[in-house]
Order: structure tokens, then C-alpha cells, then sequence
């Protein structure tokens, strides 16, 4: 049996490469991602060790990679790190100086970096890392020794077209923002790469003018242990003389917190990107299922003959698992491959967006390798198992008829249990609509998943009547050849429901990523014409502060009436952290909010709070409320108003001035502007325009353009979406090429005899196409009506971010044309097969 079936199986070359397909790219996608997403935790990790020291003396209550240090005032004076370093346990102690919002200019003047990886600024002290070798070395030129010096990392300088000894233009986070540098170096972190990060390194002398106006401080201090002192016993000395309001950590502790952070990060684009390589080998086991089920109809008469020569129902079925792991195992390997290509393609498109994955951390290890065999033959041998099963089941007397094709089955059973579980799905949507335990949406999530797979399984019975109107159409349009094709779609719902099925969860999830998008954009456009009351919103277009002379050469723009700063910021709240919006008094000349209780313009330590927050920590008008800065700082305010939760400011809403009391470096985040009575608002605009266009991290905006510019980002996002969900859409195309060639091969004979009465090989062709085409207008159909109930849904659930529906009728309208499209180009292969077939051979076809 054994050699028979290999033999069967290499037999026939083409259905093989066509059946294995399938597995190829959703195998490729799998393994792709799991190589992607072992590349940035390599990338990442080998980042964080090289750059971390044996211990560090930081401001209290930050952590690593949450650039706390730099957004306190709080600092510490040379004396502490004299002290730190005559420490028996310390072998070294440098001062650090790193700052946050620094931009750096391409010599065009345009931004370098900004829009993905973060720029980081810092002082070169020269000190080891825990492993005690630099964190970064020179690729050319020296480290900056004065004030007016800097070094770049290689790609950095490279984008802004710099050079040795050419001026560096930078952009400060502080006081007056356009600063220069002379480029003396270039380095890279020693662990490789810098996964996309620009790097600014400076003198101390130099970042201490930019970052702490000049002052002989550091904002933390980095230790190196004495020979035989662990880290513990390093940090436990530091801690002694750290100045209040700062603590000492290990470096372990500062690494495992940066990969924490980072995890975060990385977790979820490899979720991300994993949820489209699951639907992909989904989509892929649809597809071997409804080859298998072909396979073994065509060859029934051929397996009653190995049951007739003494093959049990055993080995028949074992035969079959036997193909499908071959073929499974041939497909995972090349998918595995390829996988590793489309690794390096992701790399290749992430760097264009500013996350650069060191391209010798991309490699096949054994876990990603094993899981992708694993997955791709574990899929097939399942999706294979039940055509393999019912091959078990033909009988020997099958191979003495004529005709060996199947009974077909009553689908009344698959109706009923399909009806059930739609049942059970729409009972999980109630629950999700009325409000359950836990997240509405899950609720939405479960029951969506329950009716796609369920669809999937009953396509044929609920997709007829896009089949009888196909026929129809086709019929009327197209003559014979219409109702031929629109016949042969009807002959095997099964087979029909099942091809279409792979389209079918493809474009039902296009379709809902679409409802939820549109609601999006529709929900953002309210929200901008209700709360933005304001002429022009001002802010960074990498969203990160700014320096407050931004707002200083606005107000003098003739025009402009009123300038409105605010700058967000965190504090703790007991042990939850809160998101603090500073305004200035200029705020409420501006906006009004929706006052529950209590007053909104605020004076003193006074607070606003929103509905929500109040109600989660139990607040009144008159309540203490107690935030916590970074380096320990504390402002006891007091509940002055309630408001209806705004998109304007935060939770809880403080003066600007008491910034300074909480340690928290002046900075602004976002500018409101009101125009004088009369002025032109296009002749303003653009003059604030020009006043900023050299300060390019920050853009001035309209409402319009403000909501485009949020519409923009959805969008970004959405055909991001779309892009990666098109790789089961070219699954989907695959499964209606193969099982069109399979079908023309089991209709041999009749194409023989269409063509013997006079069908021509034009209308052959046609006839084929058409059939084609109702496959995937079954599939377009229903995944769009699913997409579009579970969207809406999904929006309902979602009301209080999503306020408005949306529905995108005209992208819908370009599904349906693509799905006629995919139709009319799976078909051109099997077409053109069946239009060359010979006559008379092909009627002399059993």
C-alpha cells in the first residue's frame, strides 16, 4: 500500500503542487512571523543587555524605558556621584544626562526618524555594561568632548545627509528649539543596530545645556561594581547615599523592566501579525478539505478496486492520511523556506517605518521550525481525516459500476446542526448587547467566530439562493452557456459552499475591519465638530512635547487672539497611574466643558475630574485628591468640578502652573488658538504655517485638517489590514483554481460531448469562467453580509468610543467587483485545460 500510494501520489504532479499550495503560503505566513517576531526580541534584548549598566541611582517611582529621569526636574549634584563612586563597592560612577524630545533635521530641514522607534539623546560618559564592555561603539570620527559637538549613529547620519565636520541641525525639547552641532562621529550600540532608534550623543557638558539649562547635574547615575560585589550588594551601598526622592536598582532589575516594556511593545505586533497567519492556515484548511473531498469521489471506483483485491477500510483510509502527510510535509518545508524570505520582507517593510530589526537576528531557529511543521501538517491531517475516512467507507461492489460516483447525502443534518450553532451565536451576541461579565466585545468576538465557521460549514445551504440568482443572470445574459455555468455551480452545493467558504471568512473579516473603520472616522469627525471649539489645534506630529517657543512665535502671528497651552503628563494615584492634563487659564476662554457639579475654572490647587474617574476612586466636589510625580514630588489638590468625560482634556485637569510644584519640566503638548474678531482665517493659517515651518515635528491644523489627520492614521492602519488579509484572499483564489481543475478533469467526458455537439472553445471557456464567477460572488456575498452584521455589532458594543456607525457601502461595492475579478482570474487555468482537451479522447473518458 505503501509504495502504491506514493506512486498514486507522485503520479500526478500538478494536482499535488496545486493541492500543496494552500499549506505552502499559510505555512510561509506562519513562519514568517514567528522568525519576524524572534528577530525583534533578539534585536531588542541584545539592545538592553549591551546598554545597561551593573546598577543605576534613579528618580523613584520611574522605570526603565519610561524616560522618567528625563521628564523630572528632579536631578543630582557632582558631590552625590563623588560620593556614589568613593563607595568600596562601586568601581565607577557616571553621571548620566538624557533627555527626551530631541529632534534631529535632515541638512534639508526635514525631519529624521520621529514616526516610529523613539530619538534618544544622551551624555557619553564612557562607562562599562553589566558585562563590562562599552555600550556603544565609534564607527568613524571620536566621541564629542565640547559643547557644540555630537555624534550620530550610521543610519541617522545617512538620512540626514550629514558628514564629518558638517552642522547638525537640531530641534529642542526646551527653551529655544532650533540648536546646531558639529558632527564629529558616528557609533552603534555594541549589542547591533539600534532597531530603528535615532541616537543623539553629546558631551555632558553639551546635554547638560540642552536637557538641564545649563546646570552641573545628571539626572541619574550609572554604577559599575568593584571585583566580587554582586549586584545586590552594589545597589544596597548606592542606596545609602542616594539624596531623597531617588532610589538605587540592579542592572538586572533595569534590563528585566526594559524588556518588560519592550515585551509590551513587541507582543503585540506579533500578535498582530500571528492572527493573520492563523486565519491564513484557516483559510488554507478549508481549501485541503474540499481537495481531499475531490480526490476522493474522482477515485472511488479505484479504491473499491483495493478493497475488492483485499484492502481493508483500514489501509484505504491510512493510504489517504498518507498522501495528505507527504504532500503536508513537502509544503511545510518550501513554507518554511519562503517563510524565512517573508521574514526578512517584513523587516524590510517595518524599517520603512522606523523599526529596524538587525538582519543576523532573522534566522530559522528550532522552535519556529518545529511549530511550523507541526501547524502545517497538523492542519492538513486533520482537515484530511474526514475524506479519508469516508474513502474507507466505498464499497468493493463500487468498482463493478459503470458509474462510481458517490451518493451524496441529505443536507438536512448539516442544516439542522448549522441552524443550532447559528442559535448558540446570536445567544452570544445577546449576552454581548445587553452586557455580560467581562468585555462586551468578547462576547461579540465569540459569537462572530461561531457564525464565520459556521457559514463556512453550511454555505451550501444558505448560499443557494446567490446560486439560483447567478444562474439566472448568467442565463440571461450569456444564453446556454449562462445556464450551463450557473448549473454546474448548483451540481455540488457542497463542493461550491465549500470553495467559497475560503473567500468567505477572508472578506467577512475585510468587511467588519471596515464597518469598525468607517464608525471610526464618522465617530472622530463628531467628536471634532462637537469639542474642538478652538480656531487651530497646534501639535507634534510624532506625539511628543514640544519646547514652549513654539507657542511664543504663534502669539505674535498677526491674527492670532489667544494662545491656549497644555501639556499632559503622569502621576500616581495609590497604585494606579494617572494621566494628568495641565491648562492654562486661557483654557476655559475657550472650551466649555459639560460641568456635572462644582465650578471648571480652576485656581490654587484645585482639580477637575471626570464622571468616570470620580466614580472609580470615589470622588466629590470637595474630595482631597493626592497625585504622585516622578522623583516623588506631590501636589495635595482639591476636587473643584465634575465634567462629562472630554476628548479636550483628561481625566483629571490642573493649572499649568503647578507643574513646577510637581518637578515636571515645562513643556507643551498641545496649543489651542482662538483668531481675532474679523481676521482671515486662510491668511492666518498660513502665516502660522510659515511661523513653524522650522520646527517640523509640530503642524497646525483646522478642524478639517485635524479630523483628516486622525482619518489619515486610521487609514494607515486599515490598509495595513487589508494588505495582510489579502494573503488569504490569494489562499481563497488558490482553493477556486484547484478545485475548477479537478473539476474539469471528473468532467472529462461531458466537455468531450459539449464540445462533440458544438460547443465551441471560446464558449467552453466562458462557461467555465462564469462557474468561477459564482464561486466567488457566493463567497463575496456571504462574508459580506457577516462582516457587516458582526461589525455592526462589534460598533454597538464599542458605542462609547465608537459614537456614530459607519457603514463603507462604496468599499463593499469594490469587494463585490474584486471578488468577480478573482472569479474571472482562478478560472483562466482551469479554462484554458479544459477548452484543449481533445473530443474524442475526452469522450472516450470513463
Amino acid at each position: 500500500m505503501l509504495k502504491l500510494t506514493l506512486r498514486n501520489l507522485f503520479a500526478r504532479k500538478v494536482r499535488l503542487v496545486m493541492s500543496g499550495l494552500a499549506i505552502v503560503l499559510g505555512v510561509a505566513f506562519l513562519s514568517g512571523v514567528l522568525v519576524f517576531s524572534n528577530g525583534l526580541s533578539s534585536t531588542f534584548d541584545s539592545i538592553i543587555y549591551s546598554s545597561t549598566p551593573d546598577g543605576i541611582v534613579r528618580p523613584e517611582q520611574t522605570s526603565s524605558f519610561d524616560a522618567g529621569a528625563a521628564t523630572t526636574t528632579q536631578t543630582i549634584s557632582p558631590e552625590v556621584v563623588d560620593e556614589l563612586a568613593a563607595l568600596p563597592e562601586v568601581a565607577r560612577a557616571d553621571g548620566d544626562v538624557n533627555g527626551v524630545g530631541m529632534s534631529l533635521l535632515a541638512s534639508d530641514g526635514t525631519l529624521v526618524g520621529g514616526t516610529g522607534a523613539p530619538t534618544l539623546a544622551f551624555n557619553h560618559t564612557g562607562g562599562p555594561n553589566m558585562a563590562g564592555e562599552p555600550p556603544m561603539g565609534l564607527t568613524s570620527g571620536h566621541w564629542p568632548t565640547t559643547p557644540d559637538e555630537i555624534v550620530l549613529d550610521d543610519a541617522a547620519a545617512d538620512h540626514g545627509d550629514y558628514s564629518l565636520g558638517d552642522e547638525v541641525k537640531l530641534l529642542a525639547p526646551f527653551g529655544e528649539s532650533k540648536r546646531t552641532a558639529t558632527l564629529v562621529g558616528t557609533a552603534e550600540f555594541n549589542g547591533g543596530g539600534t532597531a530603528g532608534a535615532t541616537l543623539l550623543v553629546f558631551s555632558t557638558e553639551g546635554a547638560q545645556d540642552l536637557f538641564l539649562d545649563g546646570a552641573d547635574a545628571f539626572n541619574q547615575v550609572s554604577l559599575t561594581a568593584a571585583d566580587g560585589v554582586s549586584q545586590k550588594a552594589l545597589a544596597a551601598a548606592a542606596a545609602k547615599v542616594a539624596p531623597g526622592g531617588f532610589e538605587a536598582v540592579t542592572g538586572d532589575q533595569v534590563a528585566e523592566e526594559s524588556q518588560d516594556a519592550v515585551g509590551q511593545f513587541l507582543d503585540v505586533i506579533s500578535t498582530f501579525l500571528l492572527v493573520f497567519a492563523i486565519i491564513a492556515v484557516i483559510v488554507g484548511g478549508f481549501i485541503i478539505v474540499n481537495t481531499f473531498t475531490i480526490l476522493v469521489a474522482q477515485r472511488s471506483r479505484e479504491l473499491a478496486l483495493l478493497r475488492a483485491l483485499g484492502a481493508s477500510r483500514r489501509q484505504v483510509t491510512q493510504s489517504v492520511l498518507l498522501e495528505a502527510l507527504v504532500m503536508a510535509a513537502l509544503a511545510a518545508t518550501v513554507g518554511i523556506g519562503i517563510g524565512w524570505l517573508l521574514a526578512r520582507g517584513l523587516a524590510a517593510l517595518f524599517r520603512a517605518v522606523g523599526l529596524d530589526i538587525a538582519s543576523d537576528a532573522l534566522t530559522l531557529d528550532v522552535q519556529s521550525v518545529v511549530i511550523s511543521y507541526a501547524v502545517g501538517v497538523g492542519v492538513t491531517l486533520v482537515a484530511a481525516f474526514l475524506p479519508a475516512r469516508r474513502a474507507g467507507k466505498v464499497a468493493p461492489v463500487a468498482a463493478m459500476r459503470a458509474d462510481a460516483a458517490p451518493v451524496r447525502e441529505s443536507l438536512r443534518r448539516r442544516t439542522i446542526i448549522g441552524s443550532v450553532l447559528m442559535a448558540i451565536g446570536v445567544g452570544f451576541a445577546v449576552v454581548g448587547l445587553v452586557g455580560g461579565p467581562g468585555p462586551d466585545s468578547l462576547w461579540i468576538g465569540i459569537a462572530a467566530a461561531i457564525w464565520i465557521l459556521t457559514a463556512a460549514g453550511i454555505s451550501s445551504v444558505i448560499g443557494r439562493p446567490v446560486l439560483v440568482l447567478c444562474r439566472g443572470l448568467f442565463g440571461r445574459l450569456f444564453g446556454t452557456t449562462g445556464r450551463l455555468a450557473g448549473e454546474n455551480a448548483l451540481r455540488d452545493p457542497r463542493r461550491t459552499g465549500a470553495t467559497a467558504s475560503a473567500l468567505m471568512i477572508g472578506l467577512a473579516l475585510v468587511s467588519c475591519i471596515g464597518v469598525l473603520a468607517t464608525s471610526l472616522n464618522a465617530s472622530v469627525d463628531d467628536v471634532v465638530d462637537e469639542e474642538f471649539t478652538s480656531d487651530f489645534l497646534v501639535q507634534s506630529t510624532n506625539f511628543v512635547p514640544f519646547s514652549t517657543s513654539v507657542g511664543d512665535s504663534l502669539a505674535d502671528v498677526d491674527g492670532v487672539a489667544t494662545v491656549s497651552r497644555q501639556q499632559w503628563t503622569g502621576a500616581q494615584l495609590g497604585d494606579s497611574t494617572v494621566l494628568v492634563t495641565a491648562n492654562d487659564e486661557a483654557f476655559s476662554d475657550i472650551y466649555d466643558l459639560d460641568v456635572v457639579d462644582g465650578h471648571q475654572d480652576l485656581e490654587g490647587n484645585e482639580a477637575l475630574v471626570s464622571t468616570g474617574f470620580a466614580e472609580d476612586h470615589d470622588l466629590k466636589v470637595g474630595s482631597p485628591l493626592k497625585l504622585t510625580f516622578l522623583a516623588g514630588k506631590a501636589l495635595d489638590l482639591e476636587v473643584a468640578g465634575i465634567i462629562e468625560g472630554s476628548e479636550t482634556t483628561g481625566d483629571v485637569s490642573i493649572p499649568l502652573d503647578l507643574l513646577a510644584d510637581a518637578g515636571v519640566p515645562r513643556q507643551d503638548t498641545s496649543l489651542s488658538i482662538m483668531l481675532e474678531p474679523g481676521a482671515d482665517p486662510v491668511a492666518v493659517g498660513t502665516a502660522m504655517d510659515e511661523a513653524v515651518a522650522s520646527t517640523p515635528i509640530v503642524a497646525v491644523y483646522d478642524k478639517q485638517e485635524f479630523a483628516e489627520s486622525i482619518r489619515d492614521q486610521v487609514n494607515q492602519l486599515l490598509y495595513m489590514i487589508y494588505g495582510l488579509l489579502a494573503l488569504a484572499i490569494v489562499i481563497a483564489v488558490i482553493g477556486i483554481v484547484n478545485t475548477l481543475g479537478l473539476s474539469v478533469i471528473e468532467r472529462t467526458r461531458e466537455i468531450g460531448l459539449l464540445r462533440a455537439i458544438g460547443m465551441s472553445r471560446r464558449r467552453l471557456r466562458r462557461m467555465i469562467t462564469l462557474e468561477s464567477v459564482a464561486i466567488a460572488v457566493l463567497g463575496a456575498v456571504l462574508g459580506m453580509a457577516l462582516g457587516l452584521v458582526i461589525g455592526v455589532l462589534l460598533r454597538q458594543a464599542l458605542k462609547d468610543d465608537l459614537t456614530s456607525l459607519g457603514l463603507p457601502l462604496g468599499q463593499l461595492l469594490v469587494f463585490l467587483v474584486i471578488a468577480v475579478v478573482v472569479g474571472v482570474l482562478a478560472a483562466i487555468l482551469p479554462a484554458v485545460r479544459a477548452s484543449r482537451l481533445n473530443v474524442l479522447t475526452a469522450i472516450a473518458t470513463e
